[in-house]
């Protein structure tokens, strides 16, 4: 449906930014669910984004699901919560230098603080929370570029909300030239428990869309019960085509 998927083990993910920080080569990495498989039907910069990111993990559980019934079942599921812990957990040993980048006023601050906590060893090089329609002023976009370079991070991880956020890293990527940057979403929210996760069992069983709409109905209940619904005749045209291929 027009996203190529790297069929990754968290582990083997862990071993290709391990290598890639120091080969200090940038690459971009990002979680692809069912909101993004829909925008890049039509969104060509998207699109683009997706085609030219050095991995792709599976973050939405639906996903998964489409996979294995396409015939190409996927290895793991990883949201993006848990791959940034996961980042910080195993790379803890080697002091790795982390720049957050998002969420509101001094979240993703109080975020750093949940991470060097829980992973002693790791290091949050600084943090920034951009105002307001930061995208669309250059010297807001320039002083943000000069922080990330003098912070001379290894992993940035984004926060802002797709495509926001991968757009960002697209086009500052080889400016700010920090080796692996992360499109992480509402993660850097969840871990510092400014936004509440869905429970475990909901986790599992593919219904954490449902939770977040409980939790900000005003912003989220369309992008999940209307736009993100084009998803299920995209699934069946490529069933279709897939069985018809097959006869």
């Amino acid at each position: 449906m027009g996203i190529e998927i790297d069929n990754l083990t968290p582990n083997e993910i862990i071993e290709q930014i391990f290598q890639r920080i120091q080969e200090k080569n940038p690459i971009h990495i990002v979680g692809v669910n069912v909101d993004q498989i829909v925008r890049v039907q039509n969104n060509p910069i998207s699109k683009k984004i997706f085609q030219n990111a050095s991995i792709v993990f599976v973050d939405g559980k639906p996903i998964k699901w489409m996979c294995r019934l396409l015939g190409t079942p996927i290895k793991e599921r990883i949201t993006g919560p848990d791959l940034m812990e996961y980042i910080c957990q195993c790379l803890a040993q080697y002091h790795v230098r982390v720049f957050l980048l998002g969420a509101g006023p001094n979240v993703a601050a109080k975020c750093g603080d949940v991470l060097m906590k829980k992973y002693p060893g790791i290091i949050v090089s600084q943090t920034y929370s951009p105002p307001f329609g930061f995208e669309n002023n250059p010297v807001e976009i320039a002083s943000i570029n000069r922080m990330l370079v003098e912070s001379h991070s290894d992993i940035l991880f984004v926060g802002m909300g797709s495509p926001k956020q991968d757009i960002f890293i697209y086009e500052n990527m080889h400016i700010y030239n920090i080796p692996v940057s992360i499109s992480m979403g509402a993660a850097i929210d969840f871990i510092a428990g400014n936004v509440k996760r869905a429970p475990k069992w909901m986790i599992r069983c593919g219904l954490e869309w449902l939770h977040r709409i409980s939790q900000n109905p005003k912003r989220l209940w369309k992008r999940y019960l209307i736009t993100d619904m084009a998803i299920i005749p995209m699934f069946f045209n490529e069933f279709i085509k897939k069985y018809n291929h097959g006869k």
